[in-house]
């Protein structure tokens, strides 16, 4: 059971969630995280965020990575709290832009995940023709502190990445720079001394975050901490500056563990993990980043806590993507604090592999309060696999790993992402996010073709203003007028295996309704399509038939793929040729060319190999790139050597 102090409460009122604060404390309490909803879920997420930057966490980061962001990650993918540095809380305080972006950093749990990531880097690298000698990682300890950035004439939080608070008073008060530093340092973070806080500080304050919160406070700062500031205890530690240990990737991957143990016992503050990121400018440019991290740079953290558990049986449960995720029944285990009866299996193949089910007995990795996850099993049993989707039924198939429900439309789980993937797989109307949806959801509409009939009255009475519903009605007539390709309108119904590349390479040789006529065999005589495949694709558009020829019939305005045999009709100098588009283009967008080019009868990719043909470079495209480009054999053209090719034809 989780108690709140009355700071903690303080915060959660001035938050101003919907659910009152004593809602909120039971959400936090609860011991299945699998049964909140997924408001709930992100209100959880919030709250603790919160309290967490405001120097008064609820739980410990390790329990917030791994159990409630994971189930976030597993229900919702692509949600967008994961998809964005998560905000800095500020109740009264005015933001500022920051000199740069501070983004959050990707986690790995295990060397595997950190292999993962050294394989994206040699990929990149391979990509610019940079030999694998000349990459090295830098390791540093991954500070548990207040993250802030030093211009050298202010300092600022993070905030949500772009925007935080000015908090230069801290410098002001005494604050100083880490290994006698200078200012300016750009990023890093405020933290205190572990042994100065165990040794001085420890009776007074409960940990370290109420130090680092209260060294910013707008408030005079307590003279506890005023002492600790003079003495210097308390500092900002550039990243720059941090110890740290650099060598070649592959001594990474041969010394991993005694490299970490270094790096973890390498500074006198707290850390909850160790940073890797690779050196050089050149890949970490090219390797980019999200919104939410930068993709040359992981932390790796720590599962220090587990048991031993026998399951009792293995339940499916179908999420809304349609995937069925196995949760284990477990016999009831003390494990930090709680009492543990269910767990989540990573997915069906791991059940499948290593005999997760009644009888078997697995390890639990450290999770705090709630749900851990099942790290490894110890005794194996012969698994038992679902075939049926639990929520509607429909036969179940395999996609990777995982088993997936592929009636999209009719699945009680998963409907409401059905009408997600809809509207944004289109991507011509602004009005039908994710928010929008959940709320028609709530009132009843269930299926595609139901909003499209939904008058402006309709959504007045589902709750939306007199501006809003004729928007959602605008919204909706612009989505059928403006013109869309068929492949795309296709996709959009997020068929099992039909995603807008083979869509595309469907409606080449079949239209759009013919394309529900066509059997197995008929799609196994195409290039690209084995028998599973082909298997699961025919069965999905079976279990969408209804929907799609109702949705159609509301007369969208679609532009028809080219059939291939209409391609061969006409020679063109690209017909059959890979062509890449690469840079910015002059005569008109990438897309736009792209598009021309498929019409041709040319073989679009994303991505150069030694199948290319052409590699067509706009403007400001590396050197590097095209050098590479011309060693695997490739003709690379310019725009408008491009454009003379297809004058001449």
């Amino acid at each position: 059971m989780l108690n709140f102090n009355t700071k903690q409460l303080s915060i959660i009122e001035q938050l101003n969630l919907s659910q009152d604060v004593s809602v909120v404390v039971s959400l936090f309490n609860e011991q299945d995280v699998s049964q909140l909803s997924l408001n709930n879920l992100l209100t959880v997420l919030e709250t603790a965020n919160a309290l967490y930057r405001s120097g008064q966490p609820i739980i410990d980061d390790q329990v917030y990575d791994t159990v409630y962001l994971q189930e976030l990650k597993n229900r919702e993918p692509e949600h967008s709290f994961l998809n964005t540095v998560e905000p800095e809380v500020v109740i009264d305080s005015k933001t500022v832009a920051l000199p740069q972006k501070m983004l959050s950093t990707d986690k790995a749990y295990s060397f595997e995940e950190i292999k993962k990531w050294i394989e994206r880097l040699l990929k990149a690298a391979g990509e610019l023709s940079i030999d694998d000698s000349k990459i090295d990682i830098r390791v540093t300890p991954k500070l548990d502190g207040y993250a802030a950035f030093d211009d050298g004439s202010k300092l600022y939080t993070r905030g949500d990445g772009s925007r935080g608070q000015d908090i230069t008073r801290a410098f002001n008060r005494g604050l100083k720079v880490a290994e006698q530093g200078g200012r300016g340092q750009g990023p890093g973070e405020i933290v205190i001394k572990k042994s100065y806080f165990d040794s001085v500080l420890s009776d007074s304050f409960e940990n370290s975050r109420n130090i680092q919160a209260a060294i910013i406070a707008e408030k005079k700062v307590d003279k506890a901490v005023q002492t600790a500031i003079d003495a210097g205890a308390c500092v900002f530690y550039p990243f720059s500056l941090i110890t740290n240990w650099t060598g070649h990737y592959s001594e990474v991957l041969s010394d991993f563990e005694a490299i970490v143990e270094r790096i973890w016992n390498a500074v006198d503050y707290d850390i909850d993990g160790v940073i890797f990121e690779v050196t050089n400018d050149e890949i970490k440019q090219h390797m980019g980043a999200t919104r939410h991290h930068h993709r040359w740079q992981i932390a790796f953290k720590v599962n220090d806590e587990s048991a031993e558990v026998k399951v009792l049986r293995v339940i499916p449960q179908t999420s809304r993507t349609g995937r069925v995720s196995p949760v284990a029944e477990l016999e009831p285990t003390k494990l930090s604090g709680a009492t543990i009866s269910r767990a989540t299996v990573h997915h069906y193949n791991m059940v499948k592999t290593n005999g997760v089910g009644p009888g078997a007995v697995v390890q639990l990795v450290r999770s705090g309060l709630v749900i851990p996850k099942i790290e490894k099993v110890i005794t194996s049993v012969t698994p038992e696999l679902p075939i049926d989707c639990p929520s509607c039924g429909t036969h179940i198939l395999w996609e990777s790993d995982h088993l997936v429900c592929p009636n999209k439309t009719d699945c009680p789980a998963q409907t409401e992402n059905t009408l997600v993937h809809f509207f944004k797989t289109l991507g011509n109307n602004d009005g039908f996010g994710p928010k929008v949806i959940e709320k028609l959801h709530e009132h009843g509409l269930k299926r595609i073709h139901e909003i499209y009939d939904a008058a402006k009255n309709n959504f007045v009475g589902f709750g939306f203003g007199d501006k809003t519903a004729q928007n959602l009605v605008d919204q909706l007539t612009a989505s059928r007028e403006i013109e869309i390709e068929d492949w795309r309108f296709l996709a959009a119904f997020g068929v099992s295996r039909l995603a807008g590349g083979n869509c595309e390479k469907l409606l080449q040789h079949h239209s759009l309704d013919e394309l529900f006529a066509a059997s197995v065999e008929d799609l196994v005589k195409l290039d690209g399509f084995a028998q599973v495949s082909a298997e699961a694709i025919v069965e999905g558009l079976e279990n969408v038939r209804e929907e799609y020829f109702k949705v159609k019939s509301l007369n969208f305005n679609l532009a028809i793929t080219t059939k291939v045999s209409e391609q061969a009709a006409v020679e063109t100098p690209v017909f059959g040729k890979v062509l890449v588009f690469t840079g910015t283009m002059l005569q008109g967008s990438r897309g736009d060319m792209e598009k021309q080019a498929k019409a041709l009868g040319a073989k679009v990719a994303k991505s150069v190999s030694s199948k290319t043909s052409y590699l067509v470079a706009g403007e400001k495209v590396g050197a590097n790139k095209i050098n590479a480009a011309k060693d695997k054999g490739v003709t690379v053209l310019s725009e408008q050597e491009y454009l003379e090719l297809l004058a001449n034809n």
